[in-house]
């Protein structure tokens, strides 16, 4: 299971929709430049947590300058010993800051309730505990899982994810459960997602060329979100026009 010791990250994150016939050509081009780090395939989960009334998500499908949030992510699937990563991710200004910490899911839970602590300190510490105040009641709100394969640069700073098959459900929110959920993109699909803190090399701004491989505005969680409340209004119109009460209307 991955561990990756980094945890603090700054860096630019750029997003791409792959189809299938893109991803087959980009992976062919990426070999001799780039290589798959020692994890291979790896399935993630990532729990989302926002307030009852969504108000991370709702703010950053605005897409204000800068935007927030907290997930907690295992690779594979969790138990209540196994090490996860509690995430505060930050975004402003197109540059990405993300702090991170281990630890396990019942301290992690035990700490966005308000009660106890999470094992780290300094800045990091101080950071995630005042965004738990700041925001006050965190839930779990929606899981997003996929199939990434990560490839790193030799020598570079250079990173770049493949994520397959995404999906998310909004029901059994922990991390112990399954890897199942509704798919987020047509089949076949995936989200590129290139990770540099300077600027794209121009070998690879050459490759997404030829492939007409374009840039995206893609969040997970923001897409799950708008999907679920899309679900959510058809079903209220379904409500509105019923035959009883079209009748009750036409009564009136």
């Amino acid at each position: 299971m991955p561990t990756p010791a980094i945890s603090v990250m700054k860096r630019y994150e750029l997003k791409y929709i792959l189809t299938a016939e893109q991803r087959a050509f980009l992976e062919k081009e990426l070999v001799g430049h780039m290589e798959v780090d020692q994890y291979g395939l790896t399935s993630i989960a990532s729990l989302y947590y926002d307030t009852p009334d969504y108000r991370l998500i709702r703010a950053s499908i605005e897409k204000p300058p800068f935007k927030e949030k907290i997930r907690l992510r295992s690779y594979g699937l969790a138990t209540d010993d196994s090490p996860v990563f509690l995430e505060l991710k930050r975004k402003y200004d197109r540059i990405v800051y993300k702090r991170r910490v281990t630890s396990t899911i019942p301290v992690v839970e035990r700490f966005l309730d308000g009660d106890g602590d999470i094992p780290a300190n300094g800045q990091i510490a101080r950071e995630i505990r005042y965004f738990r105040d700041f925001y006050g009641t965190l839930v779990p709100a929606c899981l997003i899982i996929y199939d990434r394969v990560a490839y790193f640069e030799p020598g570079g700073d250079l990173r770049l994810t493949i994520d397959g098959n995404p999906r998310y459900r909004i029901d059994g929110l922990d991390l112990k459960t399954s890897m199942e959920g509704t798919s987020l993109l047509p089949e076949g699909s995936s989200i590129l997602e290139i990770k540099v803190q300077l600027a794209m090399p121009l070998w690879l701004t050459h490759i997404l060329d030829k492939g007409k491989i374009y840039r995206a505005s893609f969040s997970k969680y923001g897409e799950a979100y708008k999907s679920q409340a899309n679900v959510i209004n058809s079903e209220r119109i379904m409500k509105l026009w019923t035959p009883s009460s079209i009748q009750y209307s036409l009564a009136q």
